[in-house]
């Protein structure tokens, strides 16, 4: 089927399903279906509106979309409230339960919605927010309907209540006779958010030893001239992209964690242990850690790293499974485990950081830099003094250089970073 098909389809009043990998950039012909489309109201609602699974994938479609389009990300549900009273987008995209919480406050009106897009709700109709997609797809009945998926036999039910018959544009997930493909090959994943992938792609690269990698962005896989040693994929590629990128070597693909499902079906998956701060923690629990791994194996945390994908945006995965493990100490004995360490009651030295007030910045950003890019322990954190023009940071003796390393290059407050020792004044 050609898009000129779906875009009659969809002014005919049937539902079309996009079959695309589940990465708003991927989904580009979403566009031109959508075309100019005239809300059902005066100006008191936004034409289309995009469920997606969580608030972190609903603030990725503003830097996709085309220009000139206005495009409003719920991630603040009274920001969003006033932003559709007073202008409303042209684009709303939200994450489930947020545009529900809208509904509910009579901020957002369905039935004058233009266009409904669900934004590859494979992690959804198994999951904690079904009955409420269920609900926003009831009310938004005269909507047209546009579904993005990468396997759309996996939304048989959903289809059949919400678009009986739906007209499907794109490559299925299938051979001939009907069954599933192939994995192409074996991939190695990290799980990344988007913003922090440039700084990874270092670490991974050093990790690799590569002298001669190949970083793939998106767009057409070229034939290098010689074959690379080491082959990084930052953007989600198709079925056919990833064949062509295994030809060039064994690639380490990044994703967001609820992107995992579609990477497993189309590869044979290995994690990729990039040397951050599971490296650096002294975790001696190795039944613990065995548990987990059973776990793992299992395949079965799909949901769990969907719902923590948010998380991901912020915080360094592992930083995310240390937190979950403090918690879980804190709920069985009632306190947190302290680890004894001579780090902190060592002499502290003062680390100059060219970063200040003129900058917008705060000790808790530069906390969270040592913190989660430096791998500096809390512990080993003194007092911050931000100045003017920079900042200076008392850290313990044996953590300074970790410190000046971690932060020099580091991107806070959209500011490069330059760190040193400090030099008294």
């Amino acid at each position: 089927m050609t898009g000129v098909d779906a875009k009659a389809a969809l002014e005919r009043g049937r539902g079309v399903v996009l079959v695309c990998p589940p990465a708003p950039e991927r989904a580009q012909q979403l566009w031109e279906l959508l075309g100019s489309t005239p809300g059902r109201g005066p100006g008191v609602a936004p034409p289309v509106v995009i469920v997606c699974a969580d608030d972190a994938a609903a603030a990725e479609w503003p830097a996709v979309a085309p220009g000139g389009l206005r495009v409003h990300a719920v991630t603040g549900l009274a920001r969003s409230a006033r932003r559709i009273k007073e202008h409303p987008p042209q684009v709303l995209a939200g994450a489930v339960k947020d545009l529900a919480a809208l509904v509910q406050r009579a901020a957002l009106k369905l039935d004058q919605v233009a266009a409904l897009v669900v934004a590859w709700p494979e992690s959804l109709v198994a999951g904690d927010h079904a009955a409420a997609l269920d609900t926003l797809l009831g009310e938004a009945h005269e909507a047209r309907r546009l579904v993005l998926s990468w396997n759309p036999a996996l939304l048989a039910d959903l289809l059949e209540r919400h678009a009986r018959r739906p007209l499907v544009v794109g490559t299925l997930p299938v051979d001939e006779n009907g069954a599933p493909l192939a994995p192409v090959g074996r991939v190695r994943y990290c799980v990344a958010a988007p913003g922090r992938r440039p700084v990874i792609v270092r670490a991974v690269l050093d990790g690799l030893d590569a002298r001669e990698p190949f970083v793939w962005d998106g767009g057409p896989v070229p034939e290098p001239e010689a074959r690379p040693d080491a082959v990084v994929c930052t953007a989600l590629p198709s079925r056919e992209e990833l064949a062509a990128l295994v030809r060039l070597g064994e690639p380490v693909v990044f994703v967001g964690a609820a992107q995992l499902p579609y990477l497993r079906s189309i590869a044979t998956l290995t994690p990729f242990v990039l040397p951050g701060a599971a490296d650096r923690a002294r975790d001696r629990g190795e039944e613990l850690r065995e548990r987990v791994a059973r776990v793992l194996l299992s395949g079965g945390v799909d949901a769990e790293l969907a719902l923590l994908d948010p998380l991901f945006e912020r915080f360094d995965p592992a930083e995310v499974a240390a937190a979950l493990l403090a918690l879980q100490r804190e709920t069985g004995s009632g306190k947190r485990e302290t680890i004894a360490s001579g780090a902190a009651d060592a002499a502290r030295v003062k680390v100059f950081v060219g970063l200040g007030k003129k900058d917008r910045a705060s000790a808790k950003d530069l906390v969270g830099a040592l913190i989660r890019e430096a791998g500096v322990p809390k512990d080993d954190i003194g007092r911050i003094d931000v100045r003017d023009s920079f900042s200076l940071v008392e850290v313990a003796a044996g953590a300074a250089d970790r410190a000046v390393r971690g932060l020099t290059g580091t991107t806070i407050r959209g500011r490069r970073v330059i760190a040193r020792l400090d030099r008294e004044r």
